[in-house]
């Protein structure tokens, strides 16, 4: 099968049919994909400024390590998985969408990144763990993963502002209007 009967039959699957023709579903699952990112910036954005000596200096690296990496990784796994049904909801237009290849690349860069890092300073953290700030490798990996995570929200960000989320009309009986009222005169 090529990509394009792949990536249509993803999107005719029974699953996208409910989250598209669904006037809720959609944005429900992408406010908790918002609310999953938040977390594992915000965890990251913690790691990364202990390892450049801006926050946190007087714990270990290995304890604010321990403590917040398995948060993480369970944010991480709850964002990819409501990522991905926002995705088969129009997965034609959101694979050739460039932001959302852009968002791709730069989230396996951040893989990437941390990978170099425990391969570099991460094999070394016992000699460095409680000092004020990481060896030079270990600060360079901080900053390049505040930098890709920053530009992988924006990317986000833009894959909202550039493809249509929903080729469902409003359910009957529903006037968008009455959604959101316009305020009274004074």
């Amino acid at each position: 099968m090529d990509i394009a009967g792949f990536l249509a039959s993803v999107e005719s699957s029974n699953l996208a049919t409910a989250i598209r023709d669904s006037l809720y579903l959609f944005p429900l699952i992408e406010s908790l994909h918002v609310l999953g990112l938040t977390l594992v910036f915000g965890t990251i954005v913690i790691v990364d400024l202990r390892l450049l000596g801006i926050a946190s200096i007087q714990r270990p690296f290995t304890r604010i390590t321990s403590d917040i990496l398995k948060w993480t990784w369970a944010a991480f796994v709850w964002t990819a998985t409501t990522g991905m049904l926002m995705f088969i909801t129009n997965a034609n237009v959101y694979y050739h969408n460039s932001f959302f290849r852009t968002k791709m690349v730069l989230l396996a860069l951040a893989g990437l990144n941390v990978a170099i890092f425990e391969l570099t300073s991460g094999r070394t953290v016992h000699h460095w763990h409680k000092d004020a700030a990481a060896p030079r490798a270990g600060r360079a990996a901080a900053i390049l993963s505040l930098v890709l995570w920053i530009t992988i929200i924006f990317m986000g960000r833009w894959i909202g502002f550039t493809t249509s989320q929903s080729k469902a009309p409003l359910e009957p009986g529903i006037n968008a209007d009455d959604l959101f009222p316009s305020p009274p005169p004074k």
